[in-house]
């Protein structure tokens, strides 16, 4: 996977694994983040739907709102299974021709592939344009003045997008008490910026930028767990990525009697874990029901002390009951951290 965004970042020092995984030299941030910092997103997918029956045809397989998705938001939606299982998690916002679907670069192929298929007769077409834009992750108290640079007026609540001539600005969930932003430019602009950027903000790899995620308890579907959970296991309702609205998708009516025929039993929760390697779709095990599984590993990435703050979908009776651990009844325990929204009683 080249391209002259890759291969200027390759160039600028910047180390990029097959999967688009950055990583630079120089010791990690250790205990806090930088008062500011910035990170390629290269890890990530972009794909782009035109056409007149485009937001027509995305409004049917989605679990959120396309239809009045307007140019000043993004959203977050899920694509599912027709059980009701994630397939992805999606971040998308809308230009004045084109609605834009972002998600891990692994899945990128398939997602577009399963999605193509159901497009049929519709005046839409859908297209890879990772390799045309660059997205970059801005956070820290100091992201905002520098960003201003570029976009005077910021975005100034979650999900909120700011478009100038420069690309788009989205404002995404605070983490670690800052805000954060994902500025989408083009590739030859990220080349021109990049230089300024990583000599005022501290540029930082794809795995801590992957950690700020998890501290704003926003999941991310992976290959190892999709067809895994249902939209409100991992809270996808709480933040935003599920409309109980809007008409028909893939699994709606198993997302809609979830949501209203009984309480929910899994959620998703913060955890942190020593001592261990973490990676999503691991089980996790209560030691008041040790035989069986009670919830799985959704993200996990390295924190800046010692151990591994993640993502965990588990029952929440689970949570409530005795010790759960990693892997086994008798692997690591996991310490439960406080999530930054309210979870339902």
């Amino acid at each position: 996977m080249t391209t002259p965004w890759l291969q200027f970042l390759a160039d600028s020092g910047v180390r990029i694994d097959a999967d688009g995984i950055t990583d630079f030299d120089g010791p990690a941030p250790a205990g806090l983040l930088p008062r500011g910092y910035v990170a390629p997103l290269t890890d990530l997918g972009l794909i782009a739907l035109t056409g007149e029956d485009g937001p027509g045809f995305l409004h049917s397989q989605l679990t959120n709102d396309v239809e009045h998705l307007t140019p000043s938001e993004a959203r977050l939606a899920g694509y599912c299974t027709p059980k009701g299982r994630l397939l992805a998690s999606l971040l998308m916002w809308k230009t004045e021709q084109t609605i834009f679907l972002q998600l891990p670069r692994p899945l990128q192929a398939s997602v577009q592939k399963r999605l193509q298929m159901f497009i049929l007769r519709s005046k839409a077409k859908l297209n890879d344009v990772s390799d045309q834009h660059a997205m970059l992750g801005l956070g820290g108290e100091s992201a905002a003045e520098v960003l201003r640079q570029w976009f005077p007026t910021l975005p100034a609540q979650a999900f909120a997008k700011q478009d100038t001539s420069f690309g788009s600005l989205i404002r995404l969930p605070d983490a670690f008490g800052s805000p954060r932003y994902q500025w989408i430019a083009s590739a030859e602009l990220a080349q021109q910026i990049w230089p300024e950027l990583s000599r005022t903000l501290t540029p930082i790899g794809t795995r801590v930028w992957r950690l700020t995620d998890i501290h704003a308890g926003i999941p991310q579907i992976t290959q190892p767990t999709q067809e895994q959970f249902v939209p409100q296991m991992i809270n996808f309702e709480l933040i935003g990525g599920v409309n109980f609205k809007k008409g028909c998708y893939p699994g709606q009516e198993i997302v809609a009697r979830s949501q209203y025929l009984g309480k929910l039993k899994r959620r998703m929760l913060l955890a942190t874990v020593e001592g261990a390697e973490v990676l999503p779709a691991m089980e996790i095990f209560s030691s008041a029901d040790p035989g069986q599984p009670c919830g799985m590993i959704v993200n996990a990435e390295r924190n800046l002390q010692n151990g591994v703050d993640c993502l965990v979908e588990l029952k929440i009776a689970a949570a409530e009951e005795g010790t759960v651990h990693l892997g086994s009844a008798q692997g690591p325990v996991l310490s439960f951290g406080k999530l930054p929204y309210a979870l339902p009683a």
